[in-house]
């Protein structure tokens, strides 16, 4: 693929629910020849096309090639998580002095919204394009009671594609009663475009992280990472690191920790993680406003789902999801995450690609 002339965002069928509906997909393309597509079912990044350093394209996102398989998405592959990303301990909470109880849907913990969540309903989906970007605008309004959540929340997502290889995520929400929010997106990345992350290179700017108990709730502890394999402060293979003793790497069957981010003053975009794939020479930096990113190193892909590729490898992927803590309503230590009404939620993460 060369670069075109032209930023331009294409609309086109993805296929039919068993209700009826009508999915679709929607194909960003940059000057520089990137290519995005998302879904306006569960807001899904299904492929993200970027160039090596001889310019040859590859698709670095799992996906599925049809809807079937994302209406069983169990691994919440590509898609916008809320109303709450990563777990909250038994799927309880207190707010306000009244207890609520979410679906247990990671037993014995709520996970990603629940069984439905963001990733298993429709949105409306908007495209549009400027002189130097080109997107999609996703809304929808969860009632009260969806998923056990309190209140009604109207929530955007803006996908937006620019002509220096960067997809950014922006979220905003309201809502008519207090309620917990924590958007995130759940795309898993392979640089390669194929085999496992083990090669892959990785950075994250966090001197501490959370670590878990055997359920993969946070104990509370804001732990330093010197001397474990979570010190990720500079570009570290992923499989050397992944394969060193230690307790937190055994609970987790890998990584699947909340990195807490070193943050500069001010509400701006921080870098949070840099991945490199020695052998193509791709590069992706997360930049985030987020004040955690979890670190998933895809320990329970098992080959069982098929995906567009062929069988979803184990560690064929990471995920880096930007957000705040997990069972942050549960620990009063965590940055909140209750959203209430007349205040708005909103916050930015992008992914940026180049070569080297």
């Amino acid at each position: 693929m060369i670069p075109v002339d032209s930023v331009s965002v294409t609309q086109a069928p993805f296929g039919i629910l068993p209700d009826g509906q009508q999915v679709s997909v929607f194909t960003l393309t940059n000057r520089q020849g990137m290519r995005v597509k998302v879904l306006d079912f569960g807001a899904i990044i299904s492929e993200i096309h970027v160039p090596d350093r001889d310019g040859t394209f590859a698709d670095v996102v799992l996906g599925f090639e049809h809807i079937e398989p994302y209406l069983h998405n169990s691994a919440f592959l590509g898609a916008v998580i809320g109303r709450f990303g990563n777990r909250i301990a038994q799927g309880r909470f207190s707010l306000d002095g009244k207890n609520y109880q979410l679906a247990v849907n990671n037993a014995p913990n709520h996970l990603h919204g629940g069984n439905q969540g963001f990733h298993q309903v429709m949105w409306r989906a908007e495209p549009f394009t400027t002189d130097d970007a080109v997107g999609v605008t996703f809304t929808r309004s969860s009632p009260h009671g969806e998923d056990g959540y309190p209140g009604q929340l109207d929530v955007t997502v803006v996908y937006e594609l620019d002509n220096d290889n960067a997809l950014s995520l922006r979220y905003h929400a309201v809502t008519d009663q207090a309620t917990p929010v924590n958007l995130t997106n759940h795309s898993y990345f392979n640089l390669a475009g194929q085999g496992t992350i083990l090669g892959h290179a990785l950075s994250i700017n966090a001197d501490r992280y959370l670590p878990v108990d055997a359920g993969s709730i946070p104990t509370g502890e804001l732990a330093d990472v010197s001397g474990t394999p979570f010190d990720l402060r500079q570009s570290t293979v992923i499989g050397d690191s992944i394969a060193l003793p230690h307790e937190q790497i055994r609970i987790g069957r890998g990584y699947d920790h909340n990195f807490v981010l070193n943050q500069k003053p001010g509400h701006l975009l921080n870098l949070a993680a840099t991945v490199r794939d020695p052998v193509s020479g791709r590069v992706m930096q997360v930049y985030t406003q987020e004040p955690g990113i979890q670190f998933y190193s895809g320990n329970f892909l098992d080959g069982s789902q098929h995906g567009k590729h062929g069988p979803i490898r184990y560690r064929g992927a990471l995920c880096l999801e930007t957000q705040h803590f997990p069972d942050a309503p549960n620990q009063s230590h965590f940055p909140s995450t209750i959203l209430r009404p007349g205040q708005v939620y909103q916050t930015h993460t992008a992914y940026r690609f180049s070569v080297e």
